[in-house]
C-alpha cells in the first residue's frame, strides 16, 4: 500500500476547499482510498501536468474537481499538493 501524505500548503487548501464543497467529501475519501491501493487505477484518471507543473501528477476526484500530487513511487508514497477545480488547481 501507497503512503499518502498532505503538505503543509494542501492541508490549508483541503480546508477552505471542503468549506465550499461539502458534497464532495464522499467521492474525495474514496479517491484517496483508491490512490493508496492503486494509484494506476482507470477511474483516478492520473496524468502528468504540462508547463510549470510538469514535475507533478493529477488525479481526478470527480470530472470537475482534481488533487495535483508528487508521484514519488520508488519511496512508495504520494504526496498531496493542491486540491480543486480543473482550471484552478492545475495552473500556478
Amino acid at each position: 500500500m501507497i503512503e499518502v501524505k498532505f503538505s503543509e500548503s494542501y492541508e490549508k487548501k483541503a480546508i477552505k476547499f471542503f468549506k465550499k464543497h461539502k458534497d464532495i467529501a464522499p467521492q474525495y475519501i474514496k479517491t484517496i482510498e483508491i490512490l493508496a491501493n492503486n494509484p494506476y487505477h482507470p477511474s483516478l484518471r492520473l496524468h502528468k501536468l504540462q508547463g510549470k507543473l510538469s514535475k507533478f501528477s493529477s488525479v481526478s476526484i470527480n470530472l470537475k474537481y482534481r488533487i495535483v500530487i508528487d508521484f514519488i513511487m520508488f519511496d512508495n508514497e504520494i504526496i498531496l499538493i493542491d486540491i480543486g477545480s480543473h482550471d484552478n488547481a492545475c495552473r500556478e
